[in-house]
């Protein structure tokens, strides 16, 4: 028994990867394949981090091509996450690949806890993944990630970033004591910004998650405007208020050029610890048909759980704090549906094209 290269390209055209939905011949994910009578052995690269489905995928392909005729398959599955294109004019900054901005209309929604839980989620999945606590006047990420301590700076201009749960990460806070208040003007503040992302040495980031303030402001225009944002995802809950809020912040983006990742509806449903009813405390279905108005995906939606506040709290997001629950699964779901829009936008060339300097020879 022996199969041959088009029986094999064959049937990796007909398989879908059920995380881009599109199959693996078409987006090049599989390469150097190699065809010995009835051995076949292919690398599958994927252009997300797939940690924890890798597995899935290599049985998924391997047993397709066994149907098609293949004895014995080797199919080894890694991934590459490439720098995408960015607002025009801006240009990206040293060390990151990508910019993910966490943006919501209205306070309170649970923004700062769906950044960090994204960025831990990314970096399960085998990403190099980096922080930045961009709400300059009420900076939470240091105790969500459990960061004491203040970033070194060797040459006296750049910072260090500091280190948490595996995350790159900076913020106004690790250079603040945590009682002052930031009583300071828009033209501060968007200078603050800019030094914390292009001051910081980031160390060949897949992703920068951006932890944004709620509204849409100084710090939201400069971000859209200065700063290379890859794609935006939109953080609100089912109520009427907090979904008039993101609609605006989903509208500056679209205005700026931001393509929208999508939008995370949180508190969606509240489960009685005690007896087990369900009650919709925020409403029904909001984050849904906001998707459904303005043709963008919803990322998912999580509950409105003590277990998420108390685990931010502490230090330990829930991604880290418990891994296997129902909370930490959803929250993965989203980075990987985050990393995969992310994909499948199109590619940043500038780092290839060469300098040109002209000289008087």
């Amino acid at each position: 028994m022996s199969i041959n290269e088009q029986a094999v390209q064959a049937a990796l055209k007909a398989l879908i990867d059920p995380n881009t939905q599109k199959d693996f011949l078409s987006t090049k994910s599989a390469r150097n394949i190699k065809v010995d009578g009835d051995k076949v052995s292919l690398d599958v690269v994927l252009p997300y981090p797939a940690k924890m489905v890798s597995g899935e995928i290599k049985a998924m392909v391997e047993d397709a091509l066994k149907a098609a005729g293949a004895a014995e398959v080797n199919a080894n599955v890694t991934w590459k996450i490439v720098a995408h294109s960015v607002q025009k004019g801006v240009k990206l900054v040293p060390g990151v690949k990508n910019i993910i901005a966490v943006a919501s209309g209205k306070g309170g929604v649970g923004k700062s806890t769906t950044a960090v839980n994204l960025a831990l989620g990314l970096a399960a999945e085998g990403a190099s993944v980096g922080m930045l606590d961009a709400d300059i006047y009420g900076p939470s990420q240091p105790t969500m990630l459990g960061i004491h301590g203040r970033p070194e700076s060797p040459d006296g201009q750049n910072l260090e970033p500091m280190l948490g749960h595996g995350l790159q990460a900076m913020s106004i806070g690790f250079l603040i004591d945590v009682e002052t208040p930031m009583v300071w003007r828009g033209p501060m503040v968007t200078q603050a910004l800019e030094q914390l992302l292009n001051q910081t040495n980031w160390k060949d980031l897949d992703y920068l998650v951006v932890d944004l303030p709620p509204g849409t402001g100084d710090i939201q225009l400069t971000l859209a405007q200065r700063v290379p944002v890859t794609g935006a995802v939109i953080v609100t809950t089912p109520q009427d208020i907090a979904l008039i809020d993101a609609r605006k912040g989903l509208k500056m983006f679209e205005k700026v050029g931001v393509p929208i990742l999508g939008v995370v509806e949180n508190m969606s449903i509240h489960i009685c610890s005690k007896c087990g009813t369900e009650e919709r405390i925020f409403g029904e279905g909001g984050g849904d048909r906001m998707c459904k108005d303005y043709g963008v995906e919803f990322l998912g939606g999580l509950p409105l759980d003590i277990k998420i506040r108390e685990d931010a709290d502490t230090g330990k997001p829930s991604v880290v704090a418990d891994p296997t629950s129902r909370v930490a699964e959803i929250y993965r779901q989203i980075a990987r549906r985050v990393a995969v829009k992310v994909g499948d936008l199109a590619v940043d060339h500038s780092s290839k094209f060469p300098s040109i300097v002209i000289q008087n020879s």
